[in-house]
C-alpha cells in the first residue's frame, strides 16, 4: 500500500476535499430538523460552501501543482458521499429521490466494481470522462437546487429528479462501451 507524504496529505486541495467532506454531517442535520424557511437555506448555504471548496480545490491543485494520487482519490470520493448524503436528506421530503438513490447505487456500484476489476490488473480510466463530469454537474445542479427552494410545486421536484435520472442512465450506459473497450484492449495486448 502507497504511504502518502505529509505534504501530500496535508496539501491545501486535499484538505479542502477533507473539509467537504466533513461538511456533510452538518448541512444533514440542519437538512433534517428544518422547520421554517430560514432553516433550509443555512443548509443550502452550508452545501453552497461545500460546492465552493468542490469547484477551487481543483483549479488551485493544478495551478499551484499540488496535483497528488491522494487528491485524484479524495476528490470523487468527496463527490460521490456528498450527492449521496444530499439525496438521502431529500428523500425524507420526496420519495421520489428514492428511485434517483437506488440509480445510483447500481452505476456507482458498476463504476466500483470495473474499477477494481481494472485497477487489480494495473489499468484504471485516464480521469473521468467528459459524459461523466456532465452527470455530476447536473446531479450536483439538481440537488442544490431541491436543497434551496424547498418550497417547489411536487410536479417540478419530480421533473427535476427525473432529469437527474435520464442523465445518470445515458451516462452509465456511456461508460460500459468505455470498460467493454478496455477489456477488450487487454485481451488484444495479452494476446500479442
Amino acid at each position: 500500500m502507497k504511504r502518502f507524504s505529509k505534504k501530500e496529505i496535508f496539501s491545501i486541495p486535499n484538505l479542502m476535499g477533507y473539509f467537504r467532506i466533513l461538511l456533510i454531517p452538518v448541512f444533514c442535520y440542519l437538512y433534517i430538523t428544518a422547520e421554517t424557511e430560514r432553516e433550509y437555506l443555512y443548509a443550502a448555504l452550508v452545501v453552497l460552501l461545500s460546492s465552493l471548496t468542490d469547484l477551487f480545490d481543483g483549479k488551485i491543485a493544478r495551478r499551484f501543482h499540488m496535483v497528488t494520487e491522494l487528491g485524484k482519490a479524495l476528490d470523487p470520493i468527496a463527490d460521490k458521499l456528498t450527492h449521496a448524503a444530499l439525496a438521502i436528506c431529500l428523500a425524507t421530503r420526496y420519495p421520489m429521490m428514492w428511485a434517483l438513490i437506488a440509480l445510483m447505487l447500481v452505476k456507482e456500484g458498476y463504476m466500483g466494481v470495473m474499477g477494481l476489476i481494472f485497477l487489480k490488473k494495473g489499468k484504471m480510466l485516464d480521469g473521468a470522462m467528459w459524459f461523466g463530469k456532465v452527470c455530476t454537474a447536473v446531479l450536483f445542479a439538481g440537488l442544490l437546487v431541491l436543497f434551496l427552494f424547498s418550497q417547489l410545486e411536487a410536479a417540478v421536484v419530480n421533473g427535476i429528479i427525473m432529469i437527474m435520472m435520464g442523465i445518470m442512465i445515458v451516462t452509465l450506459c456511456m461508460y460500459v462501451p468505455v470498460f467493454q473497450k478496455m477489456k477488450h484492449k487487454e485481451k488484444k495486448d495479452g494476446e500479442e
